[in-house]
């Protein structure tokens, strides 16, 4: 256990991005209300999480973590969870089919609630009201009354989160991950995607090599790996009241885990020296992440690693590099260069999302494809020359039909954008998007393998 570490230690270093709240007893009363009900995800699983990020950590695996920018009270829907979870099914079979590797699924979803803002106001046509944080603090209605951090919203989110993490245990155990059900992922509007095709022929692929393991014996009667998926929930660890009525102390070990998630990060606004939320994520034994931008010096990585993970325990530790496509190659190897002189035993994560965001002529703010795989291959190529793994990607997607993000093989235009633009916060890929930028990973990764290959050759 961490040393001189308790679940509210957080409350005595700075705390950034953590609304004001005017009802203080309210607060108490949301604390008390969700530190008396039942944990999300226990610490068992939170555990098992950690080892299979170990295999990340070691190039034996790869970690795929996906989902919503921000979650909302409104479009909580079960089709919203499932097309989302059919996604991340399908662009992780592609990365398993293309790597020969075990993916690691973790979605942004059952807590992803709570978002860091620029500006503590917003102004609309000269009046001035606090910004929208996210559905757990206050409503995105530009209302007065809506806009004011209200701590019941943090009893409705525990609500929504322990629904859809119930819904995804039965998706992921119940036979919807049934390998033989590869065909029905396809989303019924990707049809125009060439990449829809190319999925479709390497199911195909897939359904001949199961009905060939069929015939000698091996099926999901025999081996229940192929009829079910381990799938773990994660989102930023930014409204710490939240996350501290939803700590609590595994009865095996001893130690303390968040469970309102599996996997929590540190965002790139709240990791710094001093910071109420790396003191909070240094005492939890959750898997946790820790997002690395520009602003990211050698020195103060390494003093957060050695703070976060003393033990140098892998699988503890996932960074997440968000530098945007025309700055990754130039930033990056730096870290990489320090954290291999260290021999901190890290996952290296992309997020080719948040370095990304421009506003479209059409005034939406978007993210063009093309900068989004362009830093995914800029990711790659750091981790090449510097002899290191390339272990994961992050990014913030969907299963609906949506036109945020411009570019790609069915090709979103500026003009386009206002179409299907319902995000409540940052701009998210669709499905026919995220399997396109799931093949070309799976290229990259197929191409990393073989020469892994060669060298031990």
């Amino acid at each position: 256990m961490a040393a001189n570490w308790q679940p509210d230690s957080w409350k005595e270093h700075k705390a950034l991005h953590i609304p004001e709240y005017g009802d203080a007893d309210a607060l108490a009363e949301a604390e008390r209300t969700l530190g008396s009900y039942p944990p999300l995800v226990f610490a068992g699983e939170a555990r098992n999480l950690k080892a299979d990020l170990a295999e990340v950590a070691a190039g034996k695996a790869f970690l795929l973590q996906g989902g919503d920018c921000a979650e909302s009270f409104a479009e909580f829907h079960p089709n919203n969870i499932r097309d989302t979870f059919r996604v991340i099914l399908q662009m992780a079979v592609v990365l398993t089919y293309a790597s020969k590797l075990p993916v690691v699924k973790v979605g942004r979803m059952a807590g992803q609630f709570a978002k860091p803002r620029s500006s503590p106001v917003e102004n609309v046509d000269g009046r001035e009201l606090p910004s929208y944080r996210g559905d757990i603090i206050n409503g995105i209605e530009f209302d007065a009354e809506l806009r004011e951090p209200d701590p019941q919203r943090m009893v409705r989110a525990y609500s929504q989160a322990a629904a859809t993490l119930n819904l995804l245990r039965a998706f992921s155990t119940g036979g919807y991950a049934n390998l033989q059900q590869v065909h029905g992922w396809t989303h019924d509007f990707m049809g125009r995607s060439p990449w829809a095709k190319k999925y479709a022929e390497m199911a195909d692929r897939i359904s001949e090599a199961l009905d060939f393991m069929e015939a000698c014996g091996i099926n999901p009667d025999t081996v229940p790996q192929l009829k079910a998926t381990q799938f773990y929930t994660s989102h930023e660890a930014l409204l710490l009241p939240y996350e501290q009525a939803m700590t609590r102390q595994d009865s095996l070990t001893g130690d303390w885990y968040d469970t309102s998630a599996h996997f929590l990060w540190i965002g790139d606004r709240t990791r710094f020296d001093g910071s109420a939320h790396v003191e909070y994520m240094r005492g939890i034994g959750n898997p946790i992440g820790m997002k690395c931008g520009p602003s990211l010096e050698p020195d103060a990585l390494i003093r957060m690693l050695d703070m976060l993970n003393p033990a140098r325990e892998p699988g503890r530790i996932t960074l997440i590099t968000r530098y945007g496509h025309d700055k990754i190659e130039a930033g990056l190897p730096k870290l990489v260069r320090a954290v291999k002189a260290e021999g901190h035993p890290v996952i290296w994560s992309c997020d080719p999302m948040h370095g990304n965001v421009i506003k479209a002529a059409s005034g939406y703010k978007t993210r063009p494809f093309e900068r989004i795989l362009s830093e995914v291959r800029g990711f790659f190529a750091v981790h090449r020359a510097e002899g290191t793994t390339a272990g994961g990607i992050h990014v913030e997607m969907t299963g609906q039909n949506v036109t945020e993000c411009t570019g790609g093989a069915v090709a979103i235009t500026d003009e386009a954008l206002g179409d299907r633009y319902h995000t409540h916060c940052d701009p998210r890929l669709n499905a026919a998007q995220s399997l396109e930028l799931a093949f070309t990973l799976a290229e990259m990764l197929n191409s990393e393998m073989a020469t892994r290959g060669r060298e031990a050759a």
